[in-house]
């Protein structure tokens, strides 16, 4: 055999033994790429489903800081969306209380809930300076104050409800009462100041809803025989954001018919 063929056979030789050697390395790069890979993660229980037989509890909670039935009502849906769907939960507005019935895990959570969402509502003081003035002097001055909660509403009236013929009918009384054979109906103007606030307490201050009506009686007028009265009315209706503690201008309404004007300004103060 010459020096020639002993290479060709020794090449030939190599290249079986990579060949038979590929699969097995191709093999350990996967088996490693593998065992690096991380492993799934095993799905995470439903712990509503693990107490679906566990023993249940009644329990009764009682809310301390709810005045309106919204505010228990809200309560109630946040512990209903939160707990299991086999939870049973009830609310009485009557006595401002939410009885459940659930395991100890549930109930606890519901604990927590409330003891979290049941907190004392601040209460602020709204106090409304009508002032008077001619001529830059003042003439009189009044106060006004109500108390409201963070998002609450209230109205306050002072005045006089003042009779107004509306019409007239007959009740079928015998000719030998004439007297009575006309009756007169009436209805009832509400006449003096009237406010309506709203607030809602922000981190840039608090926004005051509010409404201001000032109503009185003028010169009464004839229309077709008959005196009817005439109200005089002006109202200051808006949105303003306020600073505690701070006055705040709503606006100037001009008295008809004379020289004066009032200014009508707004003070809101947190109490507790």
């Amino acid at each position: 055999m010459t020096r020639t063929q002993s290479r060709r056979i020794g090449a030939r030789s190599l290249m079986v033994l990579a060949a038979c050697l590929l699969p097995l390395t191709l093999a350990a790069r996967a088996q490693d790429n593998n065992s690096s890979s991380p492993l799934p993660a095993a799905a995470k229980p439903n712990p509503c489903v693990a107490m679906i037989n566990a023993p249940t509890e009644t329990r009764t909670f009682y809310l301390t800081n709810v005045n309106q039935q919204i505010q228990g009502t809200e309560v109630m849906v946040a512990i209903r969306n939160l707990l299991c769907p086999t939870v049973k939960i009830y609310y009485v507005d009557s006595q401002k209380a939410i009885i459940i019935e659930a395991p100890l895990a549930q109930l606890n959570l519901a604990d927590k809930i409330i003891h979290d969402l049941d907190r004392a509502i601040r209460t602020y003081r709204v106090t409304y300076t009508l002032t008077e003035l001619e001529a830059g002097k003042t003439l009189s001055t009044e106060h006004y104050s109500m108390l409201l909660g963070d998002g609450e509403h209230t109205s306050m009236k002072e005045g006089n409800k003042i009779p107004i013929a509306t019409g007239t009918y007959s009740n079928g009384a015998a000719a030998t009462s004439p007297s009575s054979e006309v009756q007169t109906q009436f209805t009832y103007l509400d006449i003096g100041m009237s406010f309506d606030a709203t607030i809602a307490v922000s981190g840039n201050g608090v926004r005051l809803r509010s409404k201001v009506e000032d109503s009185s009686l003028d010169q009464p007028v004839t229309i077709a025989g008959v005196t009817e009265p005439v109200v005089r009315q002006s109202v200051l209706d808006g949105t303003s954001v306020l600073t505690l503690d701070k006055p705040f201008m709503l606006g100037t309404i001009d008295i008809p018919n004379t020289a004066r004007h009032m200014d009508i300004a707004v003070l809101i103060e947190q109490i507790k």
